[in-house]
């Protein structure tokens, strides 16, 4: 049944393409093809067809050469037009689970012939073993029949070749015996690398860890030996007996990107033990044990069966939030203040008028004063008014009260942008000690309405952690937001951001430069912090450091700038969470006063967290440029695990107390190198929130 498609050889290659006449021959059929396989069909005319059924047979016919182009480029063992094909088409595009006239697919093919880089791209693509070979038997008989229908096909054609004249036809004739030769030696090779073959060997480094309290996860490498054949598929099992009768489930893993697996489901506080096996074509090869040979879900909280800390707070804000919004519909503030005196009611007016008037707009220069900016990009380009300048609107020409009280106050109400409106009628202006705060608040509150309403967007991005100044006494507060979409504003356009810099003229000297030019300056710098404080860390457990440095009016944390939205850190582990007894342990160690208690027996998960701690301690000194011998005197953090989202999680190294936080005139032996910068704690708890 299997081979009967092989019985006529000619009808079956009426429905492939004949096979090449040489490797050389097959190479330039594919890559002079190659060229028409990069044509997009979608773009014909739709004129020149005879319709959608046309153009979808056209379609069919492209699909249908890189296939062939696919299998062609296997068996001459080219990688670069594998993987050129891969990227190219869709697996389904491809139709790379089809089997070919003989019978075969890609995938059979190179790990017949042992080329394992080709079988490891066929495979993360997604590519199976053909569905005929149930068996090591049927597998053998196949490709005995395809060398020997082969070598007959072969002798056949010698014969005809031999026995006449030379013409047109014999000419063809040398060219089919010259392709099926080359089959011929191809289906040799494939079936002696079938011979040779051996059952893998067992799967390297398969280590087990604990990944919450209902399930285990387990990683594991290939077998380190390079003589068998490809491993194509992995099973991994588990149970609760260390001889694994009875079992307790299996999973079978053929998506080779990633090696690793997480078995869930499970129950909390019981042992589990898991093994892994790899499979070829000879089929499984021996099981390896798990290093630890069992875990036992948990999570740290068990210890002492904490809740999460923020679990219901975002609910609760939300719910204050409503209450707030409902009292402040009724209360006096949210009516115009009729015993307000003439000149603070006649100040006020004038501010709502200038909002609304249609000539409110943007300005041009900076006088002594407070001003919002707002930078929208996108790409290379950045939003411009008319008149080629950053959109900037004034809050308060004569600003004189205590800057960083306001400054912290602006970056709050950045995460209600959309509540504006709602917030200015519920700042009340009055005669008060406290008036000068209130009315800056109040001006920022109306200077963020007209940004928004110039602009057409509520949404004005967040807030550089520092605002620019200059010596003239301008203050430039920065907001900053990427624009993802083609969307258009009102009075604004795109301009690319070198030509904003070579464009702009300066109003003032290089020795004492205005704060507008001070943004241009340093524009780049501004959207590189901006976009590398949006980066999310991948998944795992990493070692963090809290430095604090403290001024007269604020309290600032010390963060890398790549990443400055997160401390300071280096990743101890792919799997984020902390286990009940690693927690234990942890907590056992920073109970001993002495330095080092004795280490966890070997081959546990308290002496794997041992070994990854001291690595990341390690490359933790030497990132923030503090001696090792130093680290004697720092301390985990034993309270609790940070916990972001679940799949980020924070052990922290704290300096000795009397260090955490440098006071101001205190000296710092220990300065970090380049790449890091201090931000106001504030900004920093804003930006992690985030």
């Amino acid at each position: 049944k299997m081979t009967q498609q092989m019985r006529d050889l000619q009808l079956a290659q009426a429905r492939k393409p004949p096979g090449p006449s040489s490797p050389n021959a097959a190479k330039r059929l594919y890559r002079n093809l190659s060229g028409k396989f990069r044509v997009n069909y979608t773009s014909f005319d739709e004129g020149s067809l005879a319709g959608r059924g046309e153009k979808e047979k056209l379609r069919k016919s492209y699909l249908f050469q890189s296939n062939a182009a696919l299998f062609e480029a296997v068996e001459l063992q080219d990688l670069d037009r594998v993987q050129e094909l891969l990227k190219q088409y869709s697996p389904e595009e491809l139709d790379l689970n089809t089997p070919n006239s003989e019978g075969l697919l890609p995938l059979d093919i190179a790990i017949m012939t042992n080329n394992a880089p080709i079988a490891k791209a066929l495979l993360q693509a997604g590519a199976k073993e053909s569905p005929h070979f149930v068996s090591l038997e049927s597998r053998s008989l196949h490709l005995s029949t395809l060398v020997r229908e082969a070598e007959q096909r072969v002798n056949e054609l010698t014969a005809q070749v031999v026995n006449e004249a030379p013409n047109t036809d014999c000419s063809e004739k040398e060219k089919q015996l010259r392709a099926w030769e080359w089959r011929y030696r191809l289906y040799k090779r494939m079936k002696a690398g079938f011979e040779h073959a051996r059952v893998p060997d067992a799967p390297a480094n398969v280590h087990l860890s604990v990944a919450s309290s209902s399930s285990v996860l387990v990683t594991f490498w290939e077998p380190l030996s390079v003589n068998s054949a490809v491993v194509t598929k992995y099973k991994v099992e588990w149970s609760c007996s260390p001889t694994f009768s009875p079992p307790l489930g299996e999973a079978v893993i053929d998506k080779l990107k990633n090696l690793h697996f997480t078995i869930r489901g499970l129950v909390s506080g019981t042992a589990y033990y898991v093994q892994v096996s790899a499979y070829n074509m000879k089929g499984w090869g021996p099981p390896q044990a798990s290093v630890p040979p069992f875990a036992i879900p948990s999570n740290w909280r068990e210890y002492d069966g904490r809740a999460p800390r923020r679990r219901g707070q975002a609910e609760a804000l939300d719910h204050l939030l409503g209450q707030v919004k409902t009292v402040h519909q009724h209360c006096v503030c949210h009516e115009p203040c009729k015993n307000q005196p003439q000149s603070r009611k006649h100040s006020v007016s004038k501010s709502l008028k200038h909002l609304f008037h249609p000539g409110s707009k943007f300005l041009k220069t900076l006088k002594r004063g407070l001003y919002l900016t707002a930078i929208f990009y996108k790409d290379d380009n950045i939003l411009v008014t008319h008149e080629d300048q950053i959109p900037v609107v004034e809050i308060d020409d004569t600003y004189s009260c205590l800057l960083m009280q306001d400054f912290l106050w602006f970056t709050k109400v950045s995460c209600m942008w959309d509540e504006i409106l709602w917030l200015r009628q519920c700042v009340t202006v009055s005669q008060s000690s406290c008036s000068c705060i209130l009315q800056t608040r109040f001006k920022m509150l109306l200077a963020i309405s007209q940004m928004q309403g110039l602009l057409g967007i509520q949404d004005l991005g967040q807030v550089f952690f520092e605002p620019v100044k200059d010596k003239q006494g301008n203050i430039l507060i920065v907001t900053l937001k990427e624009v993802k979409t083609n969307q258009t504003f009102e009075s604004v356009r795109w301009v690319p951001i070198c030509k904003l810099q070579t464009s702009r003229k300066s109003v003032s000297s290089p020795d004492e430069p205005t704060a507008l030019d001070t943004l241009l300056i340093s524009i780049q710098d501004k959207l590189a912090y901006h976009q590398r404080s949006s980066h999310a860390l991948s998944s795992g457990l990493y070692l963090g450091y809290l430095k604090l440095c403290s001024a007269v009016d604020q309290i600032r944390v010390l963060v890398p700038e790549r990443l400055p939205n997160i401390l300071c850190h280096v990743k101890i582990r792919s799997n984020p969470n902390i286990s009940r007894e690693e927690w234990e342990w942890l907590q056992k160690m920073a109970s001993v006063e002495e330095p080092v208690p004795a280490e966890p027996e070997a081959e546990t998960s308290q002496n794997y967290l041992l070994q990854e701690l001291q690595v990341a301690i390690k490359e933790l000194m030497a990132l923030v440029n503090i001696p090792l011998q130093e680290a004697k005197d720092f301390r985990l953090y034993s309270q609790e695990v940070l916990d972001f989202g679940g799949q980020v999680s924070f052990l922290l190294l704290l300096p000795p107390s009397d260090d955490v936080c440098t006071a101001p005139g205190q000296n710092n032996p220990y300065t970090p190198r380049s790449g890091f910068l201090t931000l106001p704690l504030q900004i920093f708890e804003l930006g992690e929130e985030g």
